[in-house]
C-alpha cells in the first residue's frame, strides 16, 4: 500500500506542481549563475546510492567550500535560496525520487556516504527501509541549520549530537512504521510548512 500511495502522490504531484516548478527554476536561475537543481549521493534502502534532486540554493560549487553542513546564515545561500529552504520548497524535485523508487514521502531522511559508514550497524537497521522526504527527524530539526549556527563547532555538534538523535528517531520511525502514522506525519509536516508560510 505506501509504494502505491508514493506512486500516485508523486505523480499527481508533479503533474499538478509543473508550473510552479518551472516559476521557481525560473527565480533560481534568475538569482544566481549555475544549473537549477542540486544533485548529491546519498545513500538509500540496503545501501544503494543514489543521486537525489533538490533546488540549488547555494551558490555554484559552493559543497566544495566552507563546512560539511549548513549553518545559520551561511553566505553561500543565495537570497531565493534562503526562502526556498525555510519553506522546503526546495525539496519537492525530491517527487521524482519517489517516483525513482529511491525514496518514500515518509523514511528516515537519506544521509551522505561518510556519515552512513560513520555509523554503519545503526544505518543496518534504518536502511531496510526506503529514505523519505519526511520523517520524525525532519520535525524536530526543522530549524537545524539555525541551531548549528549557534554550536561552537557546527560540524562536531552534528557529528557527536544530532546525527545520533536523528537515527535514534529514524529507529523509533521504523518501531512505529504504519500508513496510518505515516499520514500524520505528512499532516504534522505540512502543518508546519504552512505555518512557516503564515509566519513568513
Amino acid at each position: 500500500m505506501k509504494r502505491a500511495f508514493d506512486i500516485i502522490g508523486a505523480c499527481l504531484g508533479l503533474l499538478l506542481l509543473l508550473p510552479f516548478f518551472v516559476f521557481v527554476a525560473l527565480l533560481v536561475k534568475w538569482d544566481s549563475a549555475g544549473p537549477v537543481f542540486y544533485k548529491q549521493e546519498r545513500i538509500g534502502r540496503q545501501f544503494r546510492p543514489f543521486v537525489i534532486y533538490k533546488f540549488r540554493t547555494m551558490r555554484q560549487s559552493s559543497e566544495h567550500e566552507g563546512r560539511l553542513v549548513t549553518v545559520g546564515k551561511d553566505p553561500r545561500i543565495t537570497r531565493i535560496g534562503s526562502l526556498l529552504r525555510q519553506t522546503k520548497v526546495d525539496e519537492t524535485p525530491q517527487l521524482l525520487n519517489i517516483l525513482r523508487g529511491d525514496m518514500s514521502f515518509v523514511g528516515p531522511r537519506p544521509e551522505v556516504r561518510r556519515f552512513v559508514e560513520r555509523f554503519s550497524t545503526d544505518y543496518e537497521e534504518i536502511l531496510k527501509v526506503r529514505p523519505g522526504i519526511t520523517d520524525l527527524a525532519s520535525l524536530k530539526y526543522r530549524d537545524e541549520a539555525a541551531l548549528l549556527g549557534r554550536a561552537l563547532d557546527p560540524d562536531e555538534e552534528y557529528v557527536n549530537r544530532v546525527l545520533p538523535d536523528k537515527i535514534n528517531l529514524a529507529k523509533e520511525y521504523i518501531r512505529h512504521s504504519s500508513f496510518v502514522f505515516d499520514l500524520k506525519l505528512i499532516i504534522r509536516t505540512l502543518l508546519k510548512v504552512f505555518d512557516c508560510k503564515m509566519s513568513a
